[in-house]
């Protein structure tokens, strides 16, 4: 069982993902992956805390909340500097342009918002489950 989930990880982490990643730009995109790896250990915390420290729950949802915001605006922060930087290529360049240039200066600007925008919903999930397990834990 271990070397099935072992060999999961290796295709997981040597495929697509892992060139978009560094297609995106590694220093915005492990900010907004430490960023995904704070909001999933708030949550945690949190759901262990459930039972025992109420209080605690609601720290730790305020942080999922601000690390969710925070990597949002980190995606679309690295979104305009490489758009900022694909047109100063564009803006440098003397001969013909073709479309893929272009294009592909696009897209690799927007990776940083894609992936912003994914830790925003994932996080945004953890606390709307969060949230659903603390009001069932008062109700009872």
């Amino acid at each position: 069982m271990n070397i099935k989930i072992c060999v999961a990880m290796l295709l997981i982490l040597s495929g697509p993902f892992v060139d978009r990643f560094m297609e995106g730009g590694p220093f915005f995109m492990s900010l907004i992956l430490i960023c995904l790896l704070l909001a999933a250990f708030f949550i945690i915390k949190g759901g262990l805390a459930l039972k025992t420290e109420p209080l605690k729950v609601k720290k730790y949802l305020r942080l999922v909340s601000d690390v969710s915001l925070l990597g949002l605006v980190l995606g679309f922060l690295g979104s305009i500097i490489g758009m900022v930087q694909a047109f100063d290529a564009i803006e440098g360049f003397n001969q013909e342009l073709n479309s893929a240039m272009i294009a592909g200066g696009l897209k690799v600007s927007f990776l940083t918002a894609i992936f912003g925008s994914f830790v925003f919903i994932v996080s945004r999930i953890g606390i709307l489950i969060l949230r659903s397990l603390q009001k069932a834990g008062h109700v009872e």
